[in-house]
């Protein structure tokens, strides 16, 4: 925190660090905040304080200034002085821990145990015990999570070239674990799953410290991106014994044959560990994760962080932004559970044909049937988040509402079924079969729980009458003493005969009759003065007393029944978690499907056609995010062919020259969007489309440096040139725009040929170059698998016009000075630009002549060296 100019900074505020404090100085409440601290000295403490949750010492200087709150003080005994404090209220702890956590901050929750009238009456400091442990990746409250994105917790294993990787959201129950030996593979699959939290094993000293984004330490790999949040775990947990045993004992078998994994050990050390730290930190609630399930990187398309970036599948690379990303046009689901289905769906393509065929017959089954397709979605809408409300239940922090909510949803379940039982694809076939006693489960809920329950579950006025006998009496009981108490004013009124006899209550009397003092003497003998005010006596009698007992008692033995109750019914939910949350994936990819139908119908997308090999045909395809920013009828379709294929002469790799701004890069992502769709499963924006399975998609898109880590512009894009080239296959699709721009001429020239004569003749992948480099269309003259193909314009007087339009042949002009006249080069600028490129296209020319003339006298022994002299 800034100091104020001129002003001197308080002692308190230099004295952070309670280490160095004599603990006999320190008031009790302030040992036991010490003690707290102590116990968890790499979080956040937040001590409940009447009604605040404070921070004292470092942590409140730290949250002061992360929260932009001020920072006071507070005495902190003898001889200390005041030490510094900052608080929230409590009724606001769960958006301030958001923002905290946000941050990369891990937070214990400190707070009170036990009625604090119960530890004032008997002069002892209230009993306070951490309550929650807040953490990135182990969040569970719905304020602090984003409802269509899993919110991960990941652990790593690293020994030597191999490495275990285990994730979970413990909110949704997803609980996989895998296993490799190329470390490039491990980073790759971090960026995917996009991590809040990764758990690292070390022997460091500061051990279960918490690296904030950015923050750097000897324990984390250098080759482990340092945008992730990394907790430091003890290597005892990740040991294979102490993994294995917490395996075992958590899923409560005798062996891990059946979860598949007995031959990934490191990936076994890493789930196990990651269990340690789930249990560490959920204190006594008990979180239901799905069994353990194994996968391999290679069943899925590969991804890496330029594709996604470059693609913008999830957010866009201008502000980072959903609005305009493939996710945000493609989402048109109902559900959070299928918004974050289609999410992973996106960023982990199939490679398997069968799982996509079955995708799309779903999708043209729902096209073909547009009643079914509006009546199920429609029902969608009012199913809640059954994945993370049954989650909360299992972890008994659900409240009344989250389980109306739920039951509400398991009885829609019933009408799903009965409405795609006629249906005859894999994933409607899915959802005919309910189990019925989720169905009795949600009838039960509905009949325990009233139709409005209170927010916190202790106010009590949570169930039916007739749900329980005793508590039903107990509440007869209650009402009778109430009703006694409301009629008792009218009654003694008669009795005594004095008109302005009242009663009333207050918290520090109790039950009282109040008399105006004039008729004081008219009070009856069985009344016992209790206070004497200005205007009035305030008595009691003993009827009224052992009455005032009873419903107080009765009231507080009504909301603790009544919880007892609840919670019963809660626990029964959390058994059938894994039931609940296995047909809610059913319901979260028919929500997909759906929405990709009702995407298809109105943006008339078609099936493609998915077959072995390489062929890449696309009949007037369309760029699905710009398509949809554009008024109807404004974008222009094009075509592409690419890979062999029988009976025809498809390229491998396509040179795309053309001028700036005329929909180069517009066609290289829409083609590859257009893969990356139909290997989800999707229908595409395309007249028609026969596309075979791309093992991995690649751009190099855009000019973008990395100042932080010294690389220039021209570093970075021969970095993923470089990336590219070493890891492509046939089977790839590759997508390159301008390789070679960000050096000096000749040299980007020589190189951007060098890359694409490899790509041609080494890796033969389908490829589309888009370049300005115009001696490039050589190429197809040379190779018999390179194409040449333009984007054309229509050429007016001192005017061009974009037509947007991708056809054979290679363009010899950019027309980049027309590109700056359009976006308001000063006209001074741009005549001069015309006067400087007249006198190089002169000289050009002239070298040009004179580099044929020697061609011509050398005899020529390799016919790929244009440049011999």
């Amino acid at each position: 925190m800034q100091e104020s100019q001129g002003k001197a900074t308080p002692a308190y505020m230099k004295n952070a660090d309670y280490h160095k404090l004599d603990r006999a100085q320190l008031t009790p409440m302030m040992q036991h905040y010490i003690e707290v601290k102590e116990q968890h000295p790499n979080v956040l403490l937040l001590y409940r304080v009447g009604d605040f949750f404070e921070c004292f010492f470092q942590d409140a200087v730290t949250v002061a200034q992360e929260l932009e709150l001020v920072l006071t003080s507070k005495e902190g005994g003898k001889e200390i002085g005041r030490v510094p404090m900052t608080g929230v209220p409590h009724h606001a702890l769960e958006r301030y821990t958001a923002l905290l956590v946000e941050k990369g901050y891990a937070i214990a929750v400190c707070d009170q145990v036990e009625d604090a009238a119960q530890a004032a009456a008997e002069k002892r400091m209230v009993e306070r015990q951490i309550t929650k442990l807040l953490t990135p990746g182990t969040l569970t409250e719905e304020g602090m999570l984003h409802a269509r994105r899993n919110n991960f917790l990941a652990a790593v294993v690293i020994a030597g070239q191999h490495w275990g990787l285990a994730y979970t959201d413990i909110s949704t129950g997803e609980f996989y674990t895998t296993q490799s030996q190329n470390l490039e593979t491990l980073s790759l699959e971090l960026q995917r799953l996009h991590p809040s939290e990764i758990l690292i094993p070390t022997n460091a000293p500061d051990i279960g410290s918490m690296l904030r984004p950015g923050e750097t330490s000897d324990s984390i790999p250098e080759f482990l991106p340092d945008s992730f949040c990394y907790t430091l775990r003890s290597q005892t947990q990740f040991s294979a014994g102490e993994a294995r045993n917490q395996l075992l004992t958590y899923f409560r078998v005798s062996s891990l044959e059946g979860m598949g994994c007995t031959n990934l050990p490191l990936g076994i050390r890493a789930a196990g560990g990651l269990l340690f730290y789930i249990e560490e930190t959920q204190k006594n609630h008990q979180v239901p994760l799905q069994t353990l399930k194994t996968y391999t990187l290679s069943d899925y398309l590969i991804l890496d962080q330029q594709t996604r970036r470059n693609l913008e599948i999830v957010q866009t690379v201008r502000d980072g932004t959903y609005h305009g990303s493939l996710l945000w046009a493609l989402d048109r689901t109902c559900t959070a559970m299928g918004g974050r289905a289609l999410r992973r769906w996106l960023l982990q393509p199939l490679l398997d044909i069968k799982g996509i065929v079955a995708r799309q017959d779903t999708i043209s089954e729902l096209i073909r049937q547009t009643n079914l397709r509006d009546d199920l979605r429609q029902l969608l809408r009012q199913i809640y988040d059954l994945e993370r409300l049954s989650g909360r239940a299992g972890a008994g922090t659900a409240n009344a509402r989250d389980l109306r909510g739920l039951a509400d949803s398991l009885l829609r379940l019933k009408d799903l079924a009965a409405l795609v039982k006629e249906g005859n694809s894999p994933f409607l076939r899915a959802l005919q079969s309910v189990p019925p006693d989720l169905e009795e489960l949600g009838e039960k809920i509905l009949n325990s729980l009233v139709e409005s329950p209170p927010q916190h579950l202790g106010e009590g006025g949570l169930i039916r009458p007739g749900v329980d006998e005793q508590l039903d009496q107990m509440q007869q009981t209650l009402e009778e003493d109430k009703q006694w108490l409301a009629d008792l004013e009218t009654s003694e009124r008669e009795r005594t005969g004095i008109a302005k006899l009242k009663v009333g209550y207050n918290k520090t009397f109790g039950y009282f009759i109040s008399i105006p003092r004039s008729k004081a003497d008219l009070a009856p003998e069985n009344y016992t003065r209790k206070q004497t005010l200005t205007n009035e006596e305030r008595y009691i009698t003993s009827e009224l007393k052992e009455r005032e007992t009873r419903i107080l008692t009765a009231k507080d033995d009504l909301n603790r029944l009544e919880y007892e109750i609840f919670a019963a019914l809660r626990a029964e939910v959390g058994e059938k978690a894994q039931q609940i949350r296995d047909i809610s994936r059913a319901v979260a990819a028919i929500d997909v499907l759906a929405g990709l139908a009702e995407l298809a119908v109105y943006y008339d997308y078609c099936r493609p056609e998915m077959i072995e090999g390489r062929c890449l045909k696309i009949k007037e395809g369309r760029h699905p995010v710009v398509e949809q920013t554009l008024p109807t009828g404004f974008f222009v379709p094009n075509s592409t062919a690419m890979g062999f294929e029988e009976k025809s002469n498809n390229p491998d790799l396509i040179i795309l020259t053309g001028p700036n701004a005329s929909g180069k890069s517009c066609y290289l992502r829409q083609v590859g969007l257009i893969q990356l769709m139909a290997q989800i499963g999707s229908f595409v924006p395309a007249k028609e489309a026969k596309l075979g399975i791309s093992d991995r998609v690649f751009t190099r898109v855009g000019a973008v440096d990395d100042l932080a880590t010294g690389q220039s512009t021209f570093m970075v894009e021969m970095n993923e040139t470089a990336n590219i080239l070493n890891h492509a296959t046939p089977n790839s699709l590759i997508l390159l725009d301008e390789i070679g721009r960000g050096t000096a001429t000749f040299d980007g020239l020589s190189i951007a040929w060098a890359v694409a004569e490899y790509l041609a003749t080494q890796v033969q992948g389908r490829t589309i170059f888009a370049t300005h480099y115009h001696e490039l269309n050589e190429l197809a003259s040379i190779l018999p698998n390179v194409a040449n193909y333009q984007v054309t314009v229509k050429e007016m007087e001192n005017e061009i016009i974009f037509l947007h339009q991708v056809q054979p042949g290679g363009a010899d002009r950019s027309y980049g000075i027309e590109a700056g006249r359009l976006a308001g080069l000063p006209p001074t600028v741009i005549s001069r630009a015309q006067q400087v490129m007249g006198q190089i296209e002169k000289h050009s020319k002239i070298a040009l002549g004179l580099r044929k003339g020697l061609t011509q006298q050398t005899e020529k022994t390799d016919q790929l060296d244009i440049f011999e002299t």
